[in-house]
């Protein structure tokens, strides 16, 4: 019997390694080379890359063979070395496992797209996949896997190539987004029931998306076949910096998930795009101490976690109340100082508590400047002014570790609304030198924290008695790339958000459009407004503030209004004009108290 067959039945959790190209970069070399002809040109490079994988804890090397077929190799004048580039790719994975690791011969897609999106042919993709197969399996490969497919066409190509005749056992991955769809709009239900039509021997997922949301993909494949399934996400999502694509997924973030692939159904793990022999290491330690060689799958009992009765909205806090109720709320944003005196500020809320205003909105760090700390604040004012707070939270400062951290203490010192935003960059502010953790985005921490509300933590590890945060997040009218903007809300919402407060709002029209697009996002809206003080201050919050619009016609009126009171009153006219137009499509508003003056604010609301 094969090993690796052996493996599945045995059913021991199977590690695959991590990402190769990620690694290559690493090492110094650029991607205008043709990296899987290194297996040729630096063989040592390569073999160095399998030994740190194998010394990490890895079952499975896959060659470096990923775009080791005729059409890929042709870009780089290479067509005639598909033999020679596959077969020494096999050898190099031997070599560096020795005899106790098992190698996959890793077939990707073609570099253009085959009929009917494409020019090349059916039948000539699937000779140019039966060639390269032959030469891996010629290498010594104990398996194939076929991965980051997203047409289904070419997946079928490389299929009926590598089944016929079938000579080592088969995996084959699909890539699908967050929505569960392929870039070419096939779903995943679409694509597993192709799959499972086949004769692959292991279907699953890799590529694309982190590993958040593989596992929710996972947790609808294991519903859909019978198969042994396999998962091997990205290190998150890649993120700019200074020129390069950086992954910011932590390997102790990974190794978390990993547990939870296996726990939902998963027999095979690993990692795609970013990931390094860290995040395998971590991931080997991990399910080595939570899995036995030997396991039964029980999905059932993996998903009953999430039957611990949350805490409902109504009863989460005031505020919950009364967007329950479909009331209108009414919050003020007061930066926190830029020193410990809160004195003035919990003056300030003590006003505000007089005058009704329902809660005080805390900014965390805002435009990356260091200030008194929100959380402590938010405790103060609650104790001491007897208003309820919105923390803002940033994804920024803190590793998933303190976010969980922070989150229960925030919970067991009483505060109850929370808005989760992934912050500004360290670069936009104060100290542009300092470093940014970024573990998740807004999105994978309104995931965490709906899951403290379900009562586990992100390891799926139980807390007790669950959190009940009011779970509020960010939206900008204004963002240039709508169709973003828009797609992160709505995934923000099936994360687990339950409200949603926007950037301020100057432009009406603007605001209008963007409501009628997010028709049927099904939770609150809370409109963003600023009181201007100045032209000065609508230039600035025009040019500075991204994805703030200050239409020409305000920018006028602020100019004509010099300084002084005269400006002061037309921004909070301004205001309240743009409040009565808006009041119809929102249930509340957090009006913003520029330079901590509170009666701004109530000013606007008095109009």
């Amino acid at each position: 019997m094969n090993s690796f067959l052996s493996m599945l039945g045995q059913g021991r959790a199977i590690l695959f390694d991590g990402a190769m190209g990620t690694m290559i970069y690493d090492k110094g070399i650029y991607i205008n080379q043709c990296f899987d002809n290194l297996n040729l040109t630096q063989p040592r490079l390569i073999e160095e890359i399998h030994a740190e994988y194998v010394k990490a804890g890895c079952d499975v090397l896959e060659t470096n063979t990923f775009g080791a077929n005729r059409v890929n190799l042709a870009k780089y004048a290479l067509a005639d070395k598909v033999r020679e580039i596959n077969v020494a790719g096999a050898a190099l994975a031997r070599s560096a496992g020795g005899t106790g690791i098992l190698v996959a011969g890793s077939m990707g897609p073609l570099s253009t797209n085959v009929e009917p999106l494409g020019a090349v042919r059916c039948e000539e993709a699937e000779e140019a996949y039966r060639e390269q197969a032959e030469a891996l399996v010629e290498g010594g490969v104990d398996l194939l896997i076929l991965e980051t497919f997203d047409q289904i066409d070419m997946l079928e190509a490389a299929l009926d190539a590598v089944l016929a005749p079938k000579k080592v056992p088969v995996i084959a991955q699909v890539s699908v987004n967050e929505d569960g769809r392929t870039t070419y709009g096939t779903s995943l239900e679409q694509a597993v029931q192709f799959l499972n039509g086949t004769g692959a021997d292991v279907i699953g997922l890799n590529c694309t998306v982190g590993p958040g949301p593989m596992l929710e993909l996972l947790k609808k494949m294991t519903r859909m076949t019978k198969k042994p399934i396999s998962v091997q996400p990205n290190a998150g999502y890649p993120r700019h910096v200074g020129g390069r694509n950086i992954y910011m997924t932590t390997p102790e973030y990974l190794s978390e998930y990993a547990v939870q692939f296996l726990g939902n159904g998963a027999s095979i793990i690993g990692g795609c795009c970013g990931t390094t022999p860290k995040h395998i290491r971590a991931m080997k330690q991990a399910i080595k101490s939570r899995f036995p060689e030997k396991r039964e799958i029980i999905v059932e009992e993996a998903a009953a976690r999430d039957t611990v009765d949350a805490v409902p909205l109504e009863k989460k806090s005031a505020m919950a109340a009364k967007l329950a109720r479909g009331e209108f709320v009414v919050s003020v944003e007061i930066t926190p100082p830029r020193g410990c005196d809160a004195g003035a500020v919990i003056e300030s809320s003590k006003l505000l508590k007089q005058n009704g205003i329902d809660a005080v909105n805390i900014p965390d760090g805002p435009r990356a400047s260091a200030r008194l700390a929100p959380m402590p604040l938010a405790i103060l004012l609650e104790r001491e002014a007897g208003i309820e707070t919105v923390l803002h939270y940033t994804c920024r400062d803190r590793n998933i570790i303190g976010m969980q951290s922070d989150f229960l203490g925030a919970y067991a010192a009483g505060l109850r609304n929370v808005l989760i935003i992934t912050g500004d960059p360290p670069k936009l502010g104060d100290y542009p030198d300092a470093t940014a953790v970024f573990d998740l985005d807004s999105i994978g921490l309104v995931r965490v924290v709906h899951g403290l509300n379900h009562g586990h933590d992100i390891g799926r590890h139980p807390i007790g008695k669950p959190t009940g945060f009011l779970i509020g997040v960010g939206a900008n009218p204004g963002f240039e790339d709508q169709e973003r903007e828009i797609d992160r809300l709505f995934q923000k919402k099936e994360a687990g958000a339950e409200f949603v407060i926007t950037q301020p709002v100057f432009d009406i029209r603007q605001f209008e459009t963007f409501m009628k697009r997010i028709d049927g996002l099904g939770i609150p809206v809370i409109a963003g407004l600023w009181p201007l003080v100045s032209h000065r201050n609508a230039e600035f919050m025009n040019n500075e503030v991204p994805g703030v619009i200050v239409p020409p016609d305000i920018l006028e009126r602020m100019r004509r209004a010099g300084t002084g009171p005269e400006a002061v009153r037309e921004g909070i006219d301004i205001a309240r004009e743009l409040l009565a137009d808006m009041k119809g499509m929102i249930q509340g508003v957090q009006i913003s108290a520029p330079f901590g003056r509170v009666q701004y604010a109530l000013d606007v609301l008095k109009g």
